[in-house]
């Protein structure tokens, strides 16, 4: 079956990288807004019976992308595709995934539902903030992982004298990946969520003394969690050669300025949402577009991805 991709604008160059290594085209479309801000979606060119893969991540803004990613589905339905997959590298909503308080909703829930009522057959995403979210989904969710590609970004002397840190308990399954790849010990730090913006950081489990601290998470917003982190490490006598990695890179609200701030050596995360110039800040940037591609190649043929997926 013919494969086909086609690109939203949350993140056309990563878009363009996959078509790059696939040595295809993207499928013309034009991604348009009326007077009133409603979006208007057309396909330039056919799809019909085709295998068709939406390459569109719903970072900031998430209400926008999401929108937009569904009506490409849509589109490409009514004009004859015959396999439809969308490929969310950055998945909004996912921390949402439960009820907090009694009178609140669950966008990730109502979100996979909504994938699958468009039309899509299958969902590859990366590096979910929530591993169990696949259980949300009535349609196949192929849920790849960055972390060995992110590990061998960390080469060098760094390593033998790193520990690779937990910035809560909710990263401690991530840091163990990490830890097992790079044969590192582990630090875990408690943390506990003040707000929405602002987190405080109780104590370190695990020798981090004289060591290299590498921060692990699956995404950076506000940077909270990563300053209080990185705060409790230097005051529990790491070294201030701080590398921080992550999957996603946000950067909202106070997030540059508290980086900005922070002894970091490097921050090494993926190209799963556009990446601007930061100022200063010393990133490195591991492309998902090998691993899209071979994705897609292998699921357009009917191959195995199983060492592609994640295993947290």
């Amino acid at each position: 079956m013919k494969l086909a991709i086609v690109a939203g604008s949350g993140n056309l160059p990563l878009a363009e990288s996959i078509a790059e290594r696939l040595a295809i085209g993207l499928c013309r479309s034009v991604i348009n807004r009326f007077p009133d801000s409603e979006l208007y979606v057309e396909l330039e060119e056919s799809v019909r019976n085709c295998d068709v893969y939406v390459v569109q991540p719903t970072g900031p803004v998430a209400e926008s992308h999401l929108i937009e990613l569904l009506l490409l589905a849509d589109t490409c339905r009514r004009a004859g595709a015959a396999r439809l997959t969308a490929v969310i590298p950055y998945f909004g909503y996912a921390r949402q995934d439960r009820r907090a308080k009694g009178r609140v909703a669950v966008p990730a829930r109502l979100v996979a539902d909504m994938l699958a009522v468009a039309g899509f057959h299958r969902i590859v995403s990366v590096d979910l903030h929530t591993p169990s979210l696949e259980g949300f989904f009535s349609i196949p969710l192929e849920h790849l992982s960055a972390v060995a590609a992110l590990a061998n970004a960390l080469d060098g002397p760094i390593i033998d004298e790193a520990v690779i840190v937990a910035p809560d308990l909710g990263a401690v399954k991530l840091a163990e990946s990490y830890a097992q790849l790079l044969r590192r010990p582990i630090a875990i730090a408690h943390k506990t969520r003040l707000s929405g913006t602002d987190v405080k950081v109780h104590g370190i489990v695990g020798e981090v003394g004289g060591r290299v601290p590498v921060i692990v998470d699956d995404m950076i917003s506000t940077a909270g969690t990563i300053e209080a982190a990185a705060q409790a490490l230097l005051a529990a006598g790491c070294r201030g050669e701080i590398t921080v990695v992550a999957s996603h890179l946000l950067l909202v609200g106070p997030a540059l300025d508290r980086l900005s701030a922070l002894p970091l050596k490097r921050l090494v995360v993926t190209d799963s949402l556009p990446l601007p110039e930061y100022g200063s800040l010393p990133i490195a940037t591991v492309s998902l577009a090998p691993m899209l591609a071979e994705t897609m190649t292998r699921l357009n043929i009917g191959e195995s991805i199983g060492e592609l997926r994640s295993h947290r």
